[in-house]
């Protein structure tokens, strides 16, 4: 246990715990997007998936106790990913404490430059997205296990639906900088296969950017209503 406290507290323990939560939280963002393309097949679909994602585990399990596990497991993901990143940040700052006079800009991309400020974007997000869709306390018209006409109510709002993309645009430069790092972070760095790193990295943030940014523009445009 010792050697695992202080494996956590190197750099590169950290790097690791962001790595394998970034794992997690990546692929539950792929899973959510994946599931919400339900909104294209219409109500019935949509609430169905609402419906089947609180029943998971049944009977073996009472209703949306799956469901909660999971919540609960990504709120700890993030956590610890928040955690890790936070850390990780004072421990280079306290070992450079004189920044540089000019930063290379050239190097650092755009999406790494704003990768903490992409993060908190990200937070508040969640936290807005929860209470939106979730719990629907930030609904003005939520109506329990009525996920479709909760998502089109809501996205009619253009404030709203602006709230959603400027989020999912930060989730997208915020993926991308992340899958970039997990490879160098976890050790899977080679000439053979750097080359689809960033190819990778590239065509999963654009999916899933463009594909959550689509659900309140279809929606504003009344291509879903």
């Amino acid at each position: 246990m010792s050697w695992f406290a202080n494996f956590y507290r190197s750099a590169l323990g950290k790097k690791y715990v962001m790595a394998i939560t970034g794992i997690m939280l990546f692929g539950f963002v792929f899973l959510h997007m994946v599931g919400n393309l339900k909104l294209y097949l219409g109500a019935d679909a949509m609430n169905h998936y609402g419906e089947w994602l609180r029943v998971i585990g049944a009977p073996a399990f009472p209703n949306s106790a799956v469901l909660w596990i999971t919540r609960i497991v990504l709120l700890i993901a993030v956590w610890l990913h928040i955690q890790a990143a936070t850390q990780l940040t004072l421990m280079n700052r306290r070992a450079r404490p004189v920044d540089y006079d000019k930063r290379e800009a050239v190097i650092a991309s755009y999406a790494s430059r704003t990768m903490r400020w992409g993060g908190v974007i990200i937070l508040v997000f969640i936290i807005y997205h929860l209470l939106h869709l979730t719990t629907g306390h930030a609904h003005g018209d939520f109506i329990h296990g009525q996920p479709y006409h909760n998502v089109v109510v809501g996205f009619q709002n253009i404030w709203v639906s602006l709230v959603y993309i400027v989020a999912n645009i930060a989730l997208g430069f915020h993926l991308y900088h992340g899958l970039w790092s997990m490879f160098q972070s976890m050790g899977w760095n080679h000439p053979k296969f750097n080359s689809w790193r960033r190819v990778f990295a590239v065509t999963f943030a654009l999916l899933i950017a463009i594909v959550n940014v689509s659900y309140p523009v279809t929606v504003l445009l009344g291509l879903v209503s």
